[in-house]
Order: C-alpha cells, then sequence, then structure tokens
C-alpha cells in the first residue's frame, strides 16, 4: 500500500489554505481525515503521550509505524497526510528548558526537578536535551521515509506564560506578579527568546522537504506559522493581561507570518478585545472547556470575533459547525473532521453542503 496523496493534491492544498489566510476563500476550510478500521499487526505502538518515552523504538520504527497508520487514511475535502507532534505533551519547551517529562498516567505532564526562586530562573538553550533531540531524529527519519509527501507538524511548545508557570508553579507564579513584576518579565523575556530559537531550528530540521507548516490544531500553512496561547491567563485581570502578555503575544504574531490564537475557557474572554485587536494574528479558536456548554452555544464569543475581522478555528461537532455557520457565515471558518471510514457517506454528504 502507499499513501494516497500526490503532488497535485499537496498544491492544491496550499492554494486553498493560502487563500484561507489571507481572507479570500469564498468558502470555510473542511479538513475530513477518515480512517479504515483495520487490525494492527504491529508490535511497534503508534506514537502517542501514553509511549512517547519508549527510546528504545528506533526513529525509523516509530516513523514506519505512523506510515502504516496513514496508508489506512483517505484525505476528502481539504485534508491532508500529517503526523501531529502533540504526542510529546503541551508546552514541551519546558523538558526542552530541564523539566522532566511524566506520563505514567498515559498523558504527558511536565514537572520543575527544583524549585527555584524566580531571581534564580535563568535558561540556557541546551542543545544536547534528550526531547529535544528525540523529535529532531524522528524528522530525520520522516523526512527520509515520505520525502516531502507527509507533513511533520511542529510539537505544542507552548505559551511563554504557561511555560514560566509549568517551571514556577502557578501559584508562585501569582504571587511573583504583584511582588517580582520586573522579574517576571525578565524571565518570560528570556523564554521567549528560547521558543523562538527551537522554532527555528527544529524547522531547519523539516525544510525545505516538508510540505507546509502544521501544529496541534491541524491547520495548514505554506509559510511558518503556529498556535500561540497564554492559558495561564485564565487566572488573571485584563490590566494584568496588558502587562504581562500582551507585548510577548504580539511579538510573536510579528515574527511569525500566520498565527491562530487559542482562547481556552470562559476565564480567558475578558482578554478577548485585547487579543482580537492584535493586527498581525489571523485567527482565533474558542475552547469553552470541560463542562461547559458546547461551542454551538457561544453565538456571541464568534460574533465578536467575526467582527475583529479574525478568521475562527471551529472546534466540536458537524452540529455545532452548522449551527455556528447558519449564525455568521462559513468565510474563514476551518473545522477538522476525523471518522472511521465506514461512516463516510454521512460525512461527505456534510462535505458537499458546505465545499460544492
Amino acid at each position: 500500500m502507499s499513501i494516497k496523496f500526490g503532488k497535485d493534491d499537496w498544491d492544491r492544498i496550499k492554494e486553498t489554505y493560502d487563500s484561507w489566510w489571507n481572507r479570500t476563500l469564498e468558502r470555510p476550510a473542511i479538513k475530513l481525515t477518515l480512517q479504515q478500521e483495520a487490525p494492527c499487526t504491529s508490535s511497534i505502538p503508534l506514537l502517542s503521550q501514553a509511549n512517547c518515552h519508549r527510546l528504545d523504538i528506533s526513529p525509523e520504527d516509530v516513523v514506519e509505524r505512523i506510515n502504516a497508520h496513514l496508508e489506512q487514511q483517505e484525505y476528502l475535502g481539504d485534508a491532508f497526510p500529517m503526523v501531529n507532534f502533540d504526542v510529546f505533551g503541551p508546552g514541551v519547551l519546558a523538558a526542552f528548558l530541564g523539566a522532566t517529562l511524566d506520563n505514567s498516567s498515559g498523558n504527558v505532564w511536565f514537572h520543575p526537578t527544583e524549585e527555584l526562586e524566580l531571581s534564580e530562573m535563568h535558561f540556557e538553550y541546551q542543545p544536547d536535551n534528550l526531547w529535544f533531540n528525540r523529535i529532531k531524529d524522528i524528522y530525520g527519519a520522516g523526512i527520509r521515509k515520505w520525502k516531502g509527501n507527509v507533513l511533520m507538524g511542529m510539537p505544542d511548545l507552548g505559551g511563554i506564560m504557561d511555560i514560566v508557570a509549568t517551571l514556577r508553579g502557578s501559584e508562585n507564579l501569582l504571587y511573583d506578579l504583584y511582588d517580582e513584576p520586573e522579574e517576571v518579565k525578565r524571565v518570560s523575556r528570556e523564554i521567549q527568546e528560547l521558543w523562538l530559537r527551537y522554532y527555528k531550528e527544529l524547522n531547519e530540521i523539516l525544510q525545505p522537504v516538508n510540505p507546509g507548516y502544521s501544529d496541534w490544531s491541524g491547520l495548514y500553512c505554506s509559510e511558518p506559522s503556529y498556535v500561540v496561547q497564554c492559558d495561564f491567563s485564565y487566572m488573571i485581570s485584563p490590566d494584568m493581561f496588558r502587562e504581562f502578555v500582551a507585548d510577548d503575544l504580539t511579538q510573536l504574531c510579528t515574527l511569525l507570518p500566520h498565527t491562530l490564537y487559542h482562547l481556552d475557557g470562559k476565564g480567558e474572554l475578558p482578554h478577548l478585545p485585547q487579543i482580537a485587536a492584535i493586527r498581525q494574528l489571523d485567527a482565533i479558536q474558542w475552547c469553552p472547556g470541560d463542562g461547559a456548554p458546547r461551542t454551538m452555544e457561544w453565538p456571541e464569543v464568534y460574533r465578536q470575533i467575526r467582527q475583529a475581522g479574525k478568521n475562527i478555528h471551529v472546534l466540536g461537532a458537524r452540529k455545532d459547525f452548522d449551527s455556528i455557520a447558519k449564525d455568521i457565515g462559513t468565510k474563514g471558518l476551518y473545522l477538522n473532521l476525523s471518522a472511521p471510514a465506514s461512516a463516510k457517506d454521512e460525512y461527505v454528504s456534510f462535505l458537499n453542503k458546505y465545499l460544492l
């Protein structure tokens, strides 16, 4: 078998998503990835957060197992073959800087190896870091295997203040905002510089062979792009967001050609006006959070994003997308769907409703 995708398909994907980012696509972008439900005969597990610690599996074997998985997929609408490197956990930059990667629960969490006072926290580039090099090695094996026919996404490096919160502890950091604001800004600047350096070095492994850029959102871009975020902002006021987050966020949105903001939970909604006012930010993804009403029940949020002229990554099911599209229109919307191949007919009917 082989992966059912080729050069003409990639040319079409690039044209579609270039138009989406530039807000000239007159329809939504919708990915539909269908997965065959074939039994797996390999003894090697598919790379995931639960097994990303398995350094005994060679990068080549990791890639071969992923390849077998991709061969069982069909890409409809605006979908394409991709490896999502969120399998190393959310905010993996913390591990690049020395935090412990713990996936004993089946999901990845990061813990500082020692508790330091804020004034003692200084971070430097670690070229020999275990997790950084593991990802680079898998990238290299993927480049050799796929030769540009599969897109390998960037790992989930994390939001700048979220990484600070991981390394310092959220409660400590909240006190630091009052007690040592200049030290907080110093540490966040150090981490942002390292964020950019690691992004650049990972990109140098991938390009120019990788057929584009993506991240844990699955959103394609032909130029450097990323999901930016600050989940820590759930716990701070708009004034503190303005002081500690907005400038760094704006800098990332300026340095990267295209960005999408991950707006996570109702505690972040007070910051939406500031986020939406960042001219360089292209799009916003609204995530209501666990236990909250589903995305279709937040029309006022989507209207506010739409009025700011931003594209929107819609999370949720087809019913959510239908409701949101009916309220604000379909232009600039993006939806990422996956389904078993046995459900193809009903999903294709949904696709045809918006893409034909």
